[in-house]
């Protein structure tokens, strides 16, 4: 049997959301059918965990990196067409928004039938200039007209899209984020309370996001201080870092909160690091899907989170979850409140969010979507 010469394109393997699905899904490719291709920027926290990947091929590029640059951008752009005309690619999937104009605009002058692209939430959003917000509609509508489909997480984002004219509605899939479903749900991990200094039976508030604008540290900073007034016993957990790790350890210090707020850094063992909380807090300010909610409710956790992008899909308040609106630290505390001082709603919206969390999640069910996807493509 002839394989198919598959190509994905993302820009750099950072330990985010869209990285880590992107190589999950790799290693669950069947690759009886496909030679798999990885063009993504030289560094990354997951290089080492790709090139690790069987049957994975990457190539890293000298060009291509995060920051806008026209001269670097360019260069990656022709490196691209010659490494998809080398390699005989049939089918280019890009991810994340970068890589998602030059991989597709590369793909179609290299002549690529098959060209589709994931939208790990659209790289325009209410905080922003409104000049870079159309700058950025305007290239996705144009990388739009080059791609077969366009594959969303949640009916936000595709509702998103649809708004700002990008692309028609049967251009759209929904695949939605999956997650190892085993690996959550199990009991309080007292080793991991013990490894960061927590005392067995203190209650503990989580989150597990990047140190970015986009989830807004601060923001949960600030609700740490308003729930510490009123309990201050609980125990305050930040997994993640980012570009704002100075500014988020500046306010610890500034507020006294060292005591009370413990960073983790990067993790790599989400679902022990979750056995150990009691809620889960997100705080982001716009989102497509979130991975780390999916993932809390996966392991039981009462959720609060911001009402952003698709999560309204999942959470169904006060039976799975509670939403609040973005900023909005009194609605936050509240809920945080209520579920801290209630163990039976704790239990019982923990109960309701572990059985939200369906088949559509599975590793399973998305291998099985995108390769359904491809058919049509293939030599």
């Amino acid at each position: 049997m002839v394989k198919t010469n598959l190509l994905f394109v993302i820009t750099k393997l950072e330990l985010g959301g869209a990285q880590t699905q992107l190589l999950s899904l790799i290693r669950r490719l069947d690759t009886s059918k496909y030679n798999i291709y990885l063009f993504t920027a030289r560094s990354g926290l997951l290089m080492a965990d790709a090139v690790r990947s069987p049957g994975l091929i990457v190539h890293g590029s000298a060009f291509l990196e995060r920051a806008i640059n026209p001269a670097a951008d360019t260069l990656a752009f022709f490196e691209l067409i010659r490494y998809i005309k080398e390699k005989k690619i049939d089918i280019v999937h890009t991810h994340s928004s970068k890589a998602g104009i030059i991989g597709r605009c590369a793909a179609a002058a290299a002549g690529v039938r098959g060209i589709f692209h994931t939208v790990h939430g659209w790289p325009f959003h209410p905080y922003q200039r409104r000049a870079a917000s159309a700058l950025y509609i305007l290239l996705e509508r144009f990388a739009a007209m080059l791609t077969t489909r366009i594959v969303v997480v949640c009916e936000a984002d595709k509702a998103r899209g649809l708004a700002a004219k990008i692309g028609h509605p049967e251009l759209y899939e929904i695949i939605s984020y999956a997650i190892d479903a085993p690996s959550f749900g199990k009991a309080a991990d007292t080793r991991i309370r013990r490894q960061l200094g927590i005392a067995g039976d203190s209650l503990v508030v989580g989150t597990v996001a990047c140190f970015k604008p986009q989830k807004a540290p601060l923001d949960y900073l600030n609700l740490v201080r308003a729930v510490a007034a009123k309990m201050p016993d609980v125990v305050f957990v930040m997994a993640g870092d980012g570009v704002l790790r100075r500014a988020v350890e500046r306010f610890i210090k500034r507020h006294g909160l060292e005591r009370k707020v413990i960073l983790t850094g990067w993790r790599r063992d989400v679902p022990q690091l979750l056995a150990a909380f009691d809620v889960f807090v997100l705080t982001s300010r716009w989102e497509g899907l979130p991975v780390s909610v999916i993932e809390a409710m996966a392991a039981s956790l009462p959720v609060v989170a911001t009402h952003t992008g698709g999560i309204a899909e999942l959470i169904h308040e006060p039976r799975n979850g509670f939403l609040c609106p973005c900023g909005d630290l009194g609605a936050l505390r509240d809920k945080v409140l209520r579920l801290l001082r209630d163990r039976n709603l704790r239990l019982s919206t923990g109960a309701g969010a572990s059985s939200s969390i369906g088949p559509e999640f599975t590793w399973q069910h998305a291998a099985r979507s995108t390769e359904a996807l491809y058919r049509g493509f293939c030599p």
